[in-house]
């Protein structure tokens, strides 16, 4: 039986969903850092109408980090569905790798949102602040449940208070976990 398709948001705000979201939790990637913490990403919008992604993760200490761009899949299209793009090595912009990156809900103050592809291997679960109240958190993971997603392999993402700097930790370009995880490969 195929699953229908998923329901995704509808005339997203771009404007409004731009800043810094955290990972409250994931499907986990093998290739992101097993122990990585404070997963975070913030949007920024470009005056072309594209978005440029931060994507930062710490890993014993380490920050972790890769750039790249998202930018509407169809731009007619008033669905919330969006194309990420990041280069591989981040070091050396040869080869771009494009995945998928649909808002399946977000509510109504932008405070919040449940993040997924349509392979259904990837899910995420955003918020502004860095934990979520636990009856928001179980109703994200049942509508998502409701979306064909198997929530039984969701993560939840260590986040420390205050949140660390952006300066914080050594430098480590080795952005490669991220991408992989991006493509749902």
């Amino acid at each position: 039986m195929a699953k229908k398709e998923m329901e995704v948001v509808k005339g997203l705000d771009l404007q409004r969903y731009m800043g810094r979201w955290y990972e409250i939790a994931s499907f986990p990637s093998r290739f992101q850092p097993k122990n990585g913490i404070n997963t975070r990403a913030t949007y920024t919008l470009k005056e072309d109408g594209t978005v440029n992604v931060l994507n930062e993760t710490w890993t014993d200490g380490k920050r972790g980090y890769i750039e790249g761009t998202a930018y509407k899949a169809d731009p007619s299209s008033d669905e919330a569905k969006l194309k990420v793009k990041f280069y591989v090595p981040p070091f050396l912009p040869i080869i771009p790798v494009v995945g998928d990156y649909w808002v399946l809900f977000i509510d109504d103050d932008y405070q919040y949102a449940l993040i997924g592809q349509p392979t259904r291997k990837y899910l995420w679960i955003l918020c502004r602040q860095n934990n979520l109240d636990e009856e928001i958190y179980n109703q994200l993971v049942q509508r998502a449940g409701d979306e064909g997603y198997d929530v039984s392999k969701l993560h939840k993402t260590p986040q420390t208070d205050p949140p660390p700097e952006s300066e914080e930790g050594e430098k480590d370009t080795k952005g490669i976990w991220w991408i992989k995880s991006i493509l749902g490969k």
